[in-house]
This record gives structure tokens, sequence and C-alpha cells, in this order.
């Protein structure tokens, strides 16, 4: 007999192999292109080999998963499941959700397949999994959880701070001259994601100062935007960052202090994420639980 719902995502959701393993959760590995070579993240191209090309100034760049590879993951996982809830990057960032959108109005997989647009990437998309498979839990449908899980998407917040504007110049995101002037005087760009749109937010002198600014924003959105669903206990702790063990762990020991009690999920940031931000970028962040 197939099993209820299964659950698909791809790396931009940020999902270890392991952890993935793990939750029972299916994850579409994304296609990168450096200097021509196309690799996929976590199968032919590790995060030590990504910085390495991207040190060396190589021509990196992002594209979406074929539609045969997509289709081929959602016809394996038919042969177990009834349903599939589907979860790629936000809409806001890649074409790549827009595209699995189209692909499930066709037979066979017409309300059998439901993609999730909720406007996450990385660890917001990764707290999204893990509130889909509660909801499961509890019952709902696929069509039920997709709903779910779209009502919340504007209750989410993400705060990035990057080590180099380098990147972001690359990206078209700063001018030449705001990268020049901001690395001489070691500015500190915090980027704001909401909705699967990346925002500048502030500048800071030094990644010091930037994650303190990050946290005191943070503070700020539980008193405030988040407060009612802080007070229910409905808000989850996120960070990610794309730095060194070292970085990693001062960083969650960090907002741990700053925030006793709340339990932080942290994932490395994907390596489509990593393309804009560089290593060591560091990041912090709320989701709430959606309400059904």
């Amino acid at each position: 007999m197939k099993k209820t719902i299964g659950i698909a995502t791809d790396s931009h959701s940020s999902i270890a192999p392991d952890v993935a393993r793990d939750l029972g959760v299916r994850v579409l590995p994304m296609p990168f292109t450096i200097d021509g070579t196309c690799y996929y993240e976590d199968v032919t191209l590790s995060r030590e080999d990504f910085f390495a090309h991207q040190a060396a100034g190589k021509e990196i760049g992002t594209s979406q998963p074929a539609p045969a590879d997509v289709l081929a993951l959602w016809e394996e996982m038919l042969t177990e499941y009834e349903s599939i809830l589907y979860l790629p990057i936000s809409s806001g960032l890649s074409g790549a959700c827009q595209t699995a959108l189209l692909l499930s109005e066709d037979e066979p997989y017409a309300g059998r397949v439901f993609v999730v647009d909720n406007g996450r990437v990385a660890t917001p998309l990764h707290r999204s999994i893990l509130d889909a498979l509660e909801l499961i839990d509890k019952g709902l449908s696929a069509g039920e959880i997709k709903a779910a899980l779209e009502a919340a998407k504007e209750d989410m917040v993400i705060y990035i701070a990057v080590e180099t504007l380098e990147y972001l110049k690359k990206g078209g995101r700063v001018s030449p001259t705001v990268a020049a002037v901001g690395t001489l005087l070691n500015i500190k760009p915090i980027l704001h994601v909401t909705t699967g749109k990346l925002e500048a937010f502030k500048k800071a002198r030094g990644m010091v100062k930037a994650r303190e600014t990050m946290l005191e924003a943070i503070r700020s959105d539980l008193a405030i935007r988040f407060q009612d669903a802080h007070a229910r206990g409905e808000v989850s702790l996120m960070a990610a960052g794309s730095g060194t063990p070292e970085q990693t762990a001062a960083w969650i020991a960090q907002i741990e202090a700053a925030f006793p009690g709340m339990p932080v999920l942290y994932d490395d940031l994907s390596l489509g994420v990593s393309c804009h931000t560089g290593q060591g970028a560091l990041g912090v962040g709320l989701s709430c639980k959606p309400r059904v």
C-alpha cells in the first residue's frame, strides 16, 4: 500500500543529504556552471571546491533543474506515495518554481503533485518542510498543507551579513564604486530576506557590529512584528552561514546567548545563495508556524 504524502524539495533548501535521509525527504540537486562546466550541488560539487573556484575568480552561474529531472523525481515518488508536496526555491528568486507549477498542472501530476510557493529559500525553506511534516502527522491533506504554508508566507524574516561586497557587485546588486568604498571602509552590508526577495537592510562597520545589528533586529521583530506568535510559542529561531566551522560555532553560540531557551535551526547556506554572498556570510531569522 502506498504512503499518503511524500515531500520533495531542491538543494536550495540547504538540507544536508544525511538530514534529508533522516527526515524521509527527497532533495533535487540544483545545477551550477563553473567556467561553462555543469556541476550539481552535493553530487559532483563539494562546498570546499565551490568556494575554491569562487575565490579563484571563476565564472559561476546557477540555473534551473531540467524539467525532465523534476518529472523523473515526481514519477519515482508517485510509485511510493499517493501525493507529493514539492517545495522548491521561491518564485521570487528563480523561475524553477513557476516551471514546476506549470508541470504539475498536466496529467498524470494534476491533483497529485502540489507545488508550494511560499517565498522561502535556505533555512526558512527547511523550516517549512519541518512544518509540513508536522501537518502530515496531524492528518491534513496535501492540498490543505500547501494552502497553510502559502498563507504563512509573510510570517518569516531573515537577515544576512556578508563578508565581502565582491559577489553582490558581480550580481549587479551594488555598483563597483560602492563595492570599492565599502571594502576600503570595512563596510558589511546586511541583507533582508522576506518572501524570497533579497533586499538591502542596513550597513555596519565590521562583522562584529553587523552581527550585533542583526540580533537587535531579531529582538525587535520578536517584540513587535511577531509578538503574538512568540507569546504562543509558535516562532522558530533560524541561523545560516557560509563561514568556517569556527565562525559558524561562534555565531550559533552568540545567537543562543542572545535568545536563551529558543532552539536554533542552523544550515550551511546553499551554494545558490552563496553565489551572491560569498564565503563568510552569516544569517539569522525567524519563522512562524502555519496556522490551521
